[in-house]
């Protein structure tokens, strides 16, 4: 599963948001930290993110989230082609 995980994107919020310290890259044998997958747990499963415009690690697109729901619509500019 902590393959699938976008690290960059991860460690971003992480700092962003004040929370449990995460590696810079996941950690040889993982599966058997429970320490880490403790903290894994803990940012993946129990945070919830209530307010904020946090940006696309990609395109830099601001998506808003207000009331823990996400605006990810395009405008009507951004659908054009």
């Amino acid at each position: 599963m902590i393959t699938n995980v976008e690290w960059a994107a991860l460690l971003w919020a992480a700092d962003t948001l004040h929370l449990v310290e995460v590696p810079k890259e996941p950690i040889e044998g993982y599966e058997q930290d429970e320490k880490f997958l403790r903290k894994m747990h803990h940012m993946l499963l129990e945070v919830d993110v209530l307010e904020g415009t946090p940006p696309c690690a990609e395109s830099e697109r601001l998506f808003p989230i207000s009331r823990g729901i996400p605006s990810v619509l395009l405008s009507e500019e951004e659908t054009e082609t």
